[in-house]
């Protein structure tokens, strides 16, 4: 029998996994390894998506943190071939779907993991309103992660998008499906704390509140606020 005390951690501690977008840089992701963070993100493009960095780069990005953290490399794309050549360059641990939603169906996810028998995938469901929780019931049957994520205007694809979405939609696809989900979406280290106790995920993640902007008009990680927003998430909910 469990014990009372074993219990009650149990209901209060944080989460399993700590995921941040987007690396940029060898130095920024060895940096977030440093820090603890268990999936460091990349952005392999050449679409103008936020903090998107070459295949060479995010190749070596994912080199650079082989057996400290796992690289999470993302696409958008909807041709599973160019998906292909992205991971067999790319190499992450985890390979990440967040196109359009629908443009990459479960059918394709299933072909595409008999292409990459070795590469784990996770699939983006847009959290847009309760037809999402059908959608990641679709998808939990073929993926071995969802991440559920907003949606912006003029953002391709799902995610990248810095606002919060319905977490009430979010927690009852937590409880209905058999995968680890992860939650996404306009996370901060202030109310982090708040989305997993409401949602319960098994990870969280962060993108645009861990940001600093930069005076190319782009971002950087911001060290501080991705420490704050992991040790939140560990933490969560402990008196």
């Amino acid at each position: 029998m469990i014990a009372f005390e074993e219990l009650y951690y149990a209901e209060f501690m944080g989460v399993s996994c700590v995921q941040i977008y987007t690396m940029q840089t060898l130095e920024e992701a060895v940096a977030l390894a440093d820090l603890g963070v268990d999936h460091v993100g990349v952005t392999p493009a050449n679409r103008g998506l936020p903090g998107e960095v070459d295949l060479q780069t995010a190749a070596e990005i994912c080199a650079a943190v082989s057996g400290r953290a796992s690289a999470v490399a993302l696409s958008v794309e909807s041709e599973l071939d160019q998906i292909v050549t992205m991971v067999q360059s790319v190499r992450p641990d985890i390979l990440h779907l967040c196109g359009p939603a629908g443009v990459v169906d479960p059918s394709a996810v299933k072909a595409l993991r008999s292409k990459l028998p070795e590469t784990p995938v996770m699939q983006a469901i847009a959290v847009t309103g309760p037809e999402a929780i059908q959608s990641a019931l679709e998808y939990s049957r073929v993926a071995d992660y969802l991440i559920l994520d907003s949606v912006a205007p003029g953002i391709d694809g799902i995610g990248a998008a810095g606002t919060v979405h319905d977490w009430t939609v979010s927690a009852t696809i937590v409880e209905a499906v058999d995968v680890p989900v992860i939650l996404a979406g306009g996370l901060t280290p202030e109310n982090v704390t708040a989305a997993i106790a409401a949602v319960g995920p098994w990870g969280v993640d962060s993108l645009t509140h861990t940001n600093r902007a930069t005076a190319s008009g782009g971002f950087r990680k911001d060290l501080e606020l991705v420490r704050r927003f992991a040790d939140a998430a560990r933490g969560a909910g402990t008196p």
